[in-house]
């Protein structure tokens, strides 16, 4: 019996030192991502659409982010970043149940997103409760900068400031008496509808609205209503992969009238689904700059150079946005920030002339810019026209 029990206590201990030593791995573990406290990097997040039907608007700034962090890694800096994407497929749900994973298995000091509104609204007070700083380059809806979130920044300006300076363009082209103003179900779609509707009717214009369900591919009754209506304007606020389908059979259907979306429709995808003479001089928004062209200021000419150079391809939407977003939290990692709370304390004063715009945010997280760009269908292709107050739509 004594034996037996020499035994059984020998065997406790080692068993003991076995379960202290899982404990042990698991709290290095818990260290090694991003607490500023272990291992040479730190990890920031990217939360958005990167495999889903909207994804063409997120891959942009995620190649935009992904390109600072490794022209910063270049430097051999002390703390080097890695980059965690977080794919949402545009789904709010899957938001939702990503960002806890973000938190607590990779621990992000950071994150860049979420991408759309609405899976912005199902993560964003997930990351306040985890204290990690988070700026989206592309969540446009107003509400998300009311919620009295700290941690939480927008690098655009609002559908508020988007929807109205859309609509105020087409009023100013096209001095049309009626106006019809669609849009899908998600909370993107619904809010810049909004403001559209509201631009339109508070300038004296009859406006008709009608709600298209996105995983339809048939919108058939829609377009009957439109042509019933016969509307001198249409906005769209939706995303391109509904908003070319739609596109198409309105002309198909006989609707002439100018068409007009957001920033969710800004990509030459929408082009392709609608035919490029169904698409020609369709007008589409965005509080973004895509830079087109000949560039000459030197900030611009070296981002588009190297983004070329990784990508393989220009930039395009909130692809600056992007690399805007991870300079300005790897200026305060440079300034010898590596937790979420003074990441955070460092965003309050900082000031920068990016490559997207100025940025300054203010207490609530949001811009005090608000210009919104306006893009046009010429020939197949988006071109852009310049800002929504001086742009002057064709067709």
């Amino acid at each position: 019996m004594e034996r037996l029990g020499t035994l059984r206590r020998n065997m406790l201990r080692v068993t003991g030192a076995v379960a202290m030593s899982a404990v042990l791995a698991l709290g290095a573990a818990a260290c090694g991502g991003g607490d500023g406290k272990g291992g040479d990097t730190l990890n920031i997040g990217f939360m958005g659409d990167l495999s889903g039907p909207d994804s063409s608007i997120v891959i942009p700034p995620n190649k935009g982010a992904q390109l600072a962090i490794e022209q910063y890694n270049a430097t051999n800096p002390k703390k080097k970043l890695k980059l965690v994407n977080y794919d949402t497929q545009g789904k709010e749900n899957q938001a939702a149940a990503l960002a806890p994973k973000a938190i607590k298995d990779d621990k992000v000091v950071a994150m860049i997103g979420p991408a759309f509104s609405g899976e912005s609204k199902a993560a964003d007070g997930i990351l306040e409760k985890g204290k990690i700083p988070n700026i989206t380059p592309s969540a446009t809806n107003p509400d998300l900068a009311k919620q009295g979130y700290k941690y939480w920044h927008r690098l655009v300006a609002t559908d508020a400031a988007q929807g109205a300076g859309i609509a105020e363009a087409m009023i100013k082209a096209k001095s049309p008496k009626k106006a019809y103003v669609i849009n899908g179900k998600k909370a993107y779609s619904v809010g810049i509808g909004d403001f559209a509707f509201n631009t339109f009717k508070g300038k004296g214009l009859t406006v008709q609205r009608d709600q298209i369900d996105e995983t339809a591919s048939d919108f058939s009754s829609t377009v009957t209503k439109v042509k019933s209506f016969a509307p001198d304007v249409i906005f769209y606020g939706g995303y391109y992969s509904e908003g070319g389908k739609l596109l198409k059979q309105l002309r198909d259907g006989g609707v002439t009238a100018m068409f007009a979306s957001g920033d969710g429709s800004l990509d030459a995808k929408l082009v392709e689904g609608a035919g490029a003479k169904q698409a020609e001089n369709a007008v589409i928004g965005c509080p973004c700059f895509i830079p087109f062209g000949q560039q000459t200021d030197p900030t611009l000419v070296k981002f588009v150079a190297d983004y070329k150079a990784k990508v393989g391809a220009d930039p395009s939407i909130y692809s600056t946005e992007g690399y805007d977003a991870a300079s300005a939290f790897i200026a305060a990692i440079k300034a010898g920030n590596t937790t979420g709370e003074k990441i955070n304390d460092f965003l309050k004063t900082y000031t920068a002339k990016g490559v997207s715009k100025e940025i300054k945010w203010d207490a609530t997280g949001e811009l005090a810019a608000t210009t919104i760009h306006l893009y046009q269908v010429e020939g197949g292709t988006i071109k852009w026209l310049g800002t929504s107050d001086q742009a002057k739509l064709k067709g």
